[in-house]
């Protein structure tokens, strides 16, 4: 069980959010917006960092790269006896309500397993999870009414949807003065995660959230290939240093006449390979969008040529995302780009049963001339945030801030284990060492639920797919070293709705799209983009100058 395996999910809804600044547009009414983070303001009030000394030990410790980058651990077994890393109980009876998004069933109301949660806890929490897909028009019909429940997940990329640099201060508790520097200390498991996770809850030098499933090696996603297959015929991933090299692999692989070509969509993942700015760049001093670049036209030139070599598979072509796992597994496809959250034991279960061969692998970062440094960009270290109602009472504050505490214990806990597969014997049984769910686990643990109020820093576990973790964590080790922080890393502000919306460029990203896929040409992207600078475009780079740069500088 890896509870990472929800980003294969959230990522289809989030799409290469996790690669922008996490910003929040202006909605109406008289709230006061939260600016962005000054470096003296961040720092006082970030947490103190401090290792959980009880931890279960890796068998793949983390691999550390430049700018505060590193490996998250890998485990190839589930501890035999979880230790604990919570005495006594942290609740003191008090009774809430908890808002989550769920890509899934629901599970029903008041099951076992929220019951045995609920003893251990010390509180009732009515956990009410909501329909992921449609989170985004849930949550501001909450704000809107001022009805928000005690305990709600933002995720970061819906920032703007939700405006949260609105709501903190007015609907969203601060939380500075429980969690900032060394007073995080009386809660070991909150102060046990990445400091840069805890950033990204940081709105207007005040804490507000609580980074669930954080991470320092914070990879937005991938090339991924089929190993089995391209091994098979003497191909390795060292082979493939440029892009022209990609390119002629993709000739090599394709056939169409057996059903087999090369590529499904690669673009979101590889345009880094050209040094593409994770949408902002500072030349001279000056903010320089993505769009603005030589090497982005030169990104979607080499795509255009691809979606026109014949090596993109039709369906990919056409646009149709849902089924590129089952061209995948097929081996249909065998070049893909995609979240880090599709690596796990669940992709590799899917993949044996549609081939018992099957292995995923991912290309290493590359350079498009094959001759400069690879560079990846971080995404957020945390994009799942929780937060708590203003309207509570210190004293509520504190008892659910025990409660995340608990929710926040390391992998292969006692707490964990609980957290993730519920009660032995009643959800789960030991099946060759690894917690396995029974029927009723099926039914009513979501291993997505609690965690979205708080959770441990991430981990590649995969009990029973040990090749996957040593895969993944070889690859991770690999890589980290080419990690590097963009401009406004982490940094959080609240901008108008019209400029949020230019923010997107949807008629730019909606006519990339037809030029990856060989429906338009470049020159049409050309036009697109010309259009935008000269009016949204323009007034999102004066505003984002004005108001972010010149005031707050880059944060790094």
């Amino acid at each position: 069980m890896n509870r990472r395996s929800f980003l294969s999910t959230a990522a289809t809804v989030a799409g290469a959010a996790a690669m922008a600044p996490l910003l929040s547009a202006c909605g109406g009414g008289s709230t006061k917006k939260a600016g962005a983070n000054t470096r003296e303001g961040l720092k006082a009030a970030l947490p103190t960092y401090a290792p959980n000394a009880g931890a279960v030990k890796p068998d793949m410790v983390p691999v550390r790269g430049g700018s505060d980058a590193a490996t998250d651990p890998g485990f190839l077994s589930y501890p035999a006896a979880p230790p604990t890393s919570v005495s006594g109980v942290p609740g003191k009876g008090g009774s809430y309500t908890a808002v989550t998004p769920l890509w899934g069933t629901a599970p029903p109301v008041g099951n076992s397993f929220y019951q045995a949660l609920n003893k251990v806890l010390g509180v009732e929490l009515s956990m009410k999870p909501a329909d992921g897909i449609n989170y985004n028009t849930i949550v501001p019909t909450m704000t809107a009414a001022e009805k928000l429940p005690d305990w709600i997940n933002l995720p970061s990329w819906w920032n703007s949807n939700f405006n949260t640099g609105g709501l903190v201060g007015s609907q969203l508790a601060d939380l500075t003065p429980y969690l900032s520097g060394d007073n995080v200390k009386k809660y070991p498991n909150l102060a046990a995660l990445p400091t840069g996770a805890w950033q990204n809850g940081v709105w207007g030098d005040k804490l507000y959230g609580i980074p669930c499933f954080s991470t320092s090696f914070g990879v937005p996603g991938a090339t991924f290939y089929r190993r089995d297959v391209l091994e098979a015929r003497g191909i390795t991933a060292d082979q493939v240093t440029s892009a022209d090299d990609l390119m002629n692999l993709g000739k090599e692989l394709t056939d169409a006449k057996r059903g087999v070509w090369a590529f499904d969509d690669v673009w979101v993942y590889l345009q880094t390979a050209w040094n593409v700015p994770m949408n902002w760049r500072i030349d001279n001093g000056k903010l320089v969008h993505m769009f603005e670049t030589q090497e982005f036209l030169e990104a979607v030139d080499w795509h255009y040529r691809l979606a026109t070599s014949g090596c993109m598979h039709p369906d990919a072509l056409a646009g149709d995302v849902a089924n590129g796992s089952t061209r995948f597994y097929s081996g249909k496809t065998l070049i893909a780009g995609g979240g880090l959250g599709a690596w796990n034991l669940s992709d590799h279960q899917s993949g044996i049963a549609a081939d018992q061969n099957y292995r995923r692998g991912a290309f290493n970062a590359v350079s498009a001339d094959g001759r400069s440094t690879p560079v990846v960009y971080m995404g957020a270290a945390a994009s799942m945030i929780s937060y708590l109602n203003a309207s509570l009472k210190p004293a509520q504050i504190e008892e659910l801030l025990a409660v995340a505490n608990y929710l926040a214990a390391p992998y292969g806990t006692a707490e964990y284990t609980l957290i993730s597969f519920g009660v032995e014997g009643v959800h789960h049984t030991r099946v060759n060492g690894v917690p396995t769910f029974t029927e009723e686990g099926k039914k009513d643990v979501q291993a997505t639920t609690f965690p979205f109020l708080a959770a441990p820093a991430s981990v590649i576990s995969n009990p029973g797919g040990e090749q996957v973790t040593r895969d993944y964590t070889s690859w991770a080790a690999a890589n980290v070293r080419f990690l590097t922080k963009p401009p406004f890393w982490g940094m959080n502000f609240s901008m108008p709705q019209a400029l949020a919306t230019a923010a997107a460029a949807p008629n730019v990203n909606d006519t990339l799209k037809d030029c990856y896929h060989g429906k338009k040409k470049v020159s049409d992207v050309q036009d697109a983009i010309a259009s935008w600078r000269s009016g949204p475009g323009g007034r999102l780079k004066q505003w984002m100058t004005d108001n972010v740069l010149d005031k707050y500088g880059t944060g790094q």
